[in-house]
Formats: structure tokens, C-alpha cells, sequence
């Protein structure tokens, strides 16, 4: 017996340190066999375990009292194909290791979110996104993955083997079993033209056709309080390397200067309008661009800690609801929403639980930072804006914190009884299950 070590103790913060969990054992195991051999300690124990990723989703979606796996030990890359331009990885791989290993093969992933610091199972487990309606969420590009189940046995899943599980395992939830391997599609390395332009919000979605036509990987950001807005086009080039950003504005004004401005704010919320149109001025008034290796354009600086909220709604919708996000801040002076409300487009899939089943989608990220780890008043904005998503027929995004149960999750999710109905069969007895979980199928 190979004796797997747990240990005590340990504190799990997800990044934004607003959700954690004491686990009574942690486990960062190297092999399949570790797995099973602490899955069969939970079944004695009588216990629930949760496997964490980057521990990166603002939400209680990976937390646990009971046995916390982290994978980071399973992170090889196993095989890469060029020919068919597919990787496959463990799940335990981090995707800023993965960018770099496919880059010196001459490939890369056609989409990733902005943060890297994440893993290959954890992306796919809540259907990580970026931007561009050609382009699905990430666990489009996903072609296969091997699932370890509780009673222990390993399942191959792809369109052609075990379809079913497949269409439900591409956004798992961390709650149909333990994410092994993932097969990647890839597409030959590429750079990226970032162009980045003032508008109005008038203008972009009186245009809104006309930007998506435009741009691979179109999204903009629109400055509440103001008809601000900066439109972000992002395609592929063959320019070399450049860049027009500055350290100084970027990191010494639009960090350090924002988060004390924001932390002044927190006892004068009147001053949020003005820091809004402020940072506009000072960071988005001109045109800005940049050529890089695509995850690195990819990839940006979420600044510091925060609230999100994140639901996405069929695209149609988008100048509906964001009109009315408008006019609700306008109408009510007490409601305050920091800057800025990014919006971003994806394509429809067939992925049981995606956000963007069978209809293309518009995603729109609210935020409110934490400065130097306050917490600010963010209720009443986030139940407004939920409340115009779900007029609109919105869908949350599984890694943000929402407040769906299950009744909502069902008239949301033409396909939510087929999963339940998988999860019932791969885990009979709710061991991956956890309290976000149980709100979501109970």
C-alpha cells in the first residue's frame, strides 16, 4: 500500500480572498493510484473530497471542510500531436506552463481567459471564457478528457467514446469525478494586434454588428456613470513585437493611484463617477497598441482583489441590458459600480452546462474592487444586475459567485435533468459534492 499523506491544517483562499475553506486533510498527490487509494480513505472515513485547480473562481465553488486534492504534482504534458495539433496534458497543469511548452512547438490554444494561473481541468470545470463570436468558451477546444470516477474506474470521453459524458464532463463543476487528462485542440503559434480606441456606448451598440465583423477578438469596456467606452480589437498579424503602453501610467497611476482613490471612495461613494470618468482620461482617452505572442495579449492584469459577478446573455440582448444597467445606476444615486463593465462575446455550443448552450452569447463582467482588501458595498448592485440578466434570459458564469438554485439553474438548462442524471450515475452517493454544489442540484 502506497500510504498517501494528508495534511492538517492547511487554509485554502481562492485569489480574491473572498472565499475559504479549512480542509481536515490536504493532499497533493502524483500518481492515479494516490487518488484512488485517498478516494477509498473518504469512503471509509465518510467523507466528501474536492479537487482544486488554481483556486482562482471568486466563489465557495471549490471549498471544502472535508479532503482537498490539489494537482499541481499532475502536470505533464503526455503527448503532443502535430499533425493533428492536439495536446494532451494532466489535469494538473497550470495553462501558463502549458502557453509556453505548446509556443516552443510551433502551437498555441486559439483562446484563453486573462488570467493563466489556472489549470487544464479547473478551466474546463467552470467553463472559463474570453472574447470573439467565432470562438467558443474554452472547453470548446477541448477534443477528449479521461474522467476518474468514485467508485474508481477511469473513462475515455470524446465525441466518439462515451458522448454523453463527454457533452457533460466539458463543464464538470468538479462534480462528476476527477478530471486525469485533457486533449487539446490546438492551432499553429500566432501573434496578436492589439488596438485599443475611445468610443461611446451610444456608438458601439448602435454598431455592434459592424465590431464584430471587424475583429477577431472584439470586446469593449464601458465606464459606468459616463458614456465612456474603450473598444478593444484584438487580431491576428504579422507585425513583429511592439508596444505603446507605459509602465509608468499603466502600473504606477492605474494601480496604486486607483486603489487609493477607490479606498477614499469607500467613504465617499459620490466620488466613484468622478474616479471613473477620471481614469477614462487618463488611461483610455487615446489609442493604444500592441503585437505579442497571443497569450500574452491574452493575459492581463486583474489588479487587485474584487468582487464579480459575470452572467452571460443571448447577444441580441446586449444593448437592452446594458441600457438598462445604464439607466438603473442613473436612476438610483445610492447604487455605485466601479469601472469597468467589460462586455464580451462567445460562441453557441453543445455543451450540456455552458452559458452559452445552443445560442450565442454577450458575457457581462461587473466588478467592484477591494481596496487594500475592504469590502465594499456591492449588494444592491449585484441583485439589480441580476435581476435585468435574468429578465433577459441570462446564465451565470459557474466560477463567479450567483445567487441561482436549482429551479432557477433548471428553466435556464434545456439539458440540466441529462446531467443530473450523469452525476446521479458517476457519483451516487455526493462525494464531490460540496455546499456550492448542493445549492446548484438541491
Amino acid at each position: 500500500l502506497l500510504q498517501v499523506h494528508g495534511q492538517g491544517g492547511v487554509r485554502f483562499q481562492n485569489w480574491a480572498r473572498t472565499y475559504g475553506s479549512s480542509p481536515e486533510l490536504y493532499f497533493q498527490p502524483s500518481s492515479v493510484e494516490e487518488i484512488r487509494e485517498i478516494l477509498d480513505m473518504a469512503r471509509q472515513r465518510d467523507k466528501r473530497v474536492k479537487v482544486v485547480g488554481g483556486g482562482h473562481s471568486p466563489s465557495d465553488i471549490a471549498c471544502t471542510d472535508d479532503f482537498m486534492i490539489q494537482l499541481g504534482k499532475m502536470n505533464r504534458i503526455l503527448k503532443v500531436d502535430k499533425e493533428k495539433q492536439q495536446v494532451v496534458v494532466e489535469g494538473g497543469i497550470l495553462l501558463s506552463d502549458l502557453n509556453l511548452e505548446l509556443s516552443k512547438q510551433g502551437l498555441a490554444l486559439a483562446n484563453l481567459g486573462a488570467v493563466s494561473e489556472v489549470t487544464a481541468a479547473g478551466v474546463i470545470g467552470t467553463g472559463t471564457h474570453n472574447t470573439g463570436i467565432k470562438h467558443g468558451i474554452l472547453p470548446t477546444q477541448v477534443v477528449a478528457l479521461t474522467l476518474l470516477t468514485a467508485s474508481g474506474d477511469i473513462l475515455e470521453c470524446s465525441e466518439a467514446t462515451n458522448v454523453d459524458i463527454f457533452q457533460a464532463a466539458r463543464l464538470h463543476l468538479g462534480c462528476l469525478g476527477i478530471v486525469l487528462t485533457v486533449t487539446f485542440q490546438c492551432v499553429a503559434q500566432f501573434y496578436l494586434h492589439e488596438v485599443a480606441f475611445p468610443s461611446t456606448l451610444t456608438e458601439v451598440l448602435d454598431h455592434l454588428d459592424d465590431h464584430l465583423k471587424r475583429s477577431q477578438y472584439f470586446r469593449f469596456l464601458w465606464f459606468p456613470h459616463s458614456e465612456n467606452v474603450s473598444v478593444i480589437y484584438q487580431d491576428p498579424t504579422n507585425k513583429p513585437p511592439s508596444s505603446s503602453a507605459s509602465w509608468l501610467w499603466d502600473y504606477a497611476v492605474g494601480y496604486y493611484l486607483l486603489e487609493f482613490l477607490l479606498w477614499i471612495s469607500t467613504f465617499v461613494p459620490s466620488l466613484v463617477c468622478w474616479i471613473n470618468r477620471c481614469f477614462f482620461w487618463l488611461l483610455f482617452s487615446s489609442r493604444v497598441e500592441n503585437v505579442a505572442i497571443s497569450y500574452q495579449i491574452f493575459n492581463y492584469e486583474c489588479r487587485f482583489k474584487q468582487h464579480v459577478q459575470d452572467w452571460a446573455i443571448p447577444i441580441e440582448k446586449t444593448k437592452d441590458a446594458l441600457l438598462e444597467l445604464k439607466a438603473a445606476l442613473e436612476n438610483n444615486p445610492k447604487l455605485v459600480a466601479h469601472y469597468p463593465v467589460e462586455v464580451r462575446f462567445a460562441r453557441g455550443d453543445e455543451i450540456w452546462l455552458s452559458p452559452c448552450f445552443q445560442q450565442d452569447s454577450c458575457y457581462m463582467n461587473i466588478i467592484m474592487y477591494r481596496p487594500y482588501g475592504k469590502n465594499v458595498p456591492h449588494l444592491d448592485y449585484w441583485l439589480t444586475y441580476e435581476g435585468i440578466m435574468k429578465k433577459h434570459g441570462g446564465r451565470p458564469h459557474w466560477a463567479k459567485a450567483h445567487s441561482c438554485t436549482r429551479k432557477d439553474l433548471e428553466k435556464m438548462y434545456p439539458a440540466f435533468p441529462r446531467f443530473c442524471s450523469i452525476r446521479e450515475k458517476l457519483d451516487p452517493t455526493g462525494v464531490f459534492l460540496n455546499t456550492y454544489l448542493e445549492k446548484v442540484f438541491y
